[in-house]
């Protein structure tokens, strides 16, 4: 007599331990206890500082400026009590991470990391408002200069998504926006025009990424290392030509004057919003340009899904009749000319002459920003804002008088890089060929 198998029937005795397993291997990445610890940590650090050790001022937020078109009154606030409440709300966002991994086997919903990273910044921020000598800020002034010192590490990191969604690592856009910087300068100085400078700027990268293009495409050199060397190479040159060219004939040479501020009437006066959006530069315009035309071009156009598919499988692209080297050259070209308008910040918006390493790092900060963002346009615009938001609260706070060493107000730009990129994002996954060289076979 023959037995005969029976398969487990779906959604049967036999079937639910099956099913389960395959809604927790769904995703095919194994869940980790990296992302709960570290919320944990932060939770634990956030109630001891901001809760238990909390100041007993209260901490004044202004809302609107003297030339808003209507004001709004300033929000005030128990540092202690507030700091207790949202610390509570840090503890029980991570209590809920950690049950997850420890019962369920799962990874936190998407959300979670998102509203633990909101309300610790709030916290940390009456913490330090509330500690200090003047415990006032102007939050409208806060968040629109955090805009301000986001648009280069924006503009580097959709510089950075161009060229990685095509398959080329770019390490280089600290270069890149170190030479748009130079040539800003130069340009605006020499023709007295800072708009020919920003043209002459988005050149400058250009040419930058060509240079990585043809060593890394072509000639099949690391990608890492052309970075690297050119980064060093467009620091050394600068910096020759700055004490060689600039120093000794000023007012030709390093005087290129600034891109004049555009109001929009009215807009411009809205609380809050207004500064941001409707009272910029044309850089700063640029910036939202860019972020929109960029997104829209890789995830709603043919082109988009043609520069998609040679960085992830440039095999099948090539197949399909895609010339892939072809457009990942193209792509560099056009993400470095993206960061050389960038860098024109630093000399026509910021600051009128350029001076040695004026980029200062941001070129790091923006890959981070490109990381944090999953290699999304729109999402690298919201890291880049976090990490422009932390440079300018570390300028602020040390103007009020926070008893928090100045030293560490100095790291914390850096410190979010660090979190942010090897804790709260947990996995990011690029694109499948980037960094890997393509040769047809």
């Amino acid at each position: 007599m023959s037995t005969t198998a029976t398969a487990p029937v779906p959604g049967g005795p036999q079937g639910k331990p099956e099913a389960k397993e395959r809604k927790q291997t769904t995703s095919g990445k194994p869940v980790t206890w990296k992302l709960p610890v570290t919320l944990a940590a932060l939770a634990t650090v956030a109630f001891i500082f901001f809760g238990l050790m909390g100041p007993q001022k209260t901490a004044k937020f202004g809302v609107s400026s003297g030339g808003d078109f209507f004001q709004l009154p300033a929000i005030e606030v128990p540092a202690f009590l507030s700091g207790i409440v949202l610390s509570v709300i840090l503890l029980g966002l991570a209590g809920y991470a950690l049950v997850l991994k420890a019962k369920r086997n799962q990874r936190p919903p998407r959300w979670l990391p998102v509203v633990f990273t909101v309300v610790f910044v709030v916290a940390f921020l009456i913490w330090v408002v509330g500690g200090a000598r003047t415990p006032s800020i102007s939050l409208a002034g806060l968040i629109a200069g955090s805009v301000t010192l986001a648009v280069p590490i924006v503009f580097g990191s959709l510089s950075g998504v161009l060229c990685e969604r095509a398959g080329v690592v770019n390490i280089a856009i600290e270069g890149q926006l170190l030479g748009g910087a130079f040539t800003a300068a130069i340009v605006a100085s020499l023709t007295d025009n800072p708009y020919l400078g920003l043209l002459a700027a988005a050149v400058a990268g250009a040419l930058v990424s060509m240079v990585l293009a043809v060593f890394s495409i072509k000639y099949v050199v690391n990608q890492i290392i052309v970075g690297v060397v050119l980064n060093v190479l467009i620091s050394g040159l600068t910096g020759f030509l700055f004490s060689t060219v600039m120093q000794a004939n000023k007012e030709m040479f390093n005087s290129p004057g600034r891109l004049p501020i555009i109001e929009i009437p009215v807009l411009s006066s809205i609380p809050v919003l207004g500064p941001i959006l409707f009272k910029q530069s044309v850089v700063g315009y640029l910036m939202y340009v860019a972020v929109i035309v960029v997104w829209i071009g890789l995830f709603k156009t043919k082109w988009g899904l043609r520069v998609r598919s040679v960085g992830e499988h440039p095999q099948a692209a090539d197949t399909l009749g895609i010339k892939v080297n072809a457009t990942r050259f193209w792509n560099v070209t056009l993400g470095g000319a993206v960061a050389g308008i960038g860098g024109s910040f630093f000399t026509l918006v910021a600051i009128d002459s350029f001076t040695k390493e004026i980029s200062g790092g941001r070129g790091f900060i923006a890959l981070a920003a490109m990381i944090l963002g999953r290699w999304n346009p729109i999402g690298a615009f919201f890291a880049a804002l976090l990490f422009g938001f932390a440079d300018n609260l570390q300028s602020i706070v040390t103007i009020i008088g926070t008893p928090v060493p100045s030293q560490f107000m100095a790291m914390l730009p850096y410190l979010v890089t660090v979190f942010a990129v090897a804790g709260l994002v947990g996995r990011s996954r690029p694109p499948a060929a980037s960094g890997i060289p393509y040769v047809k076979g």
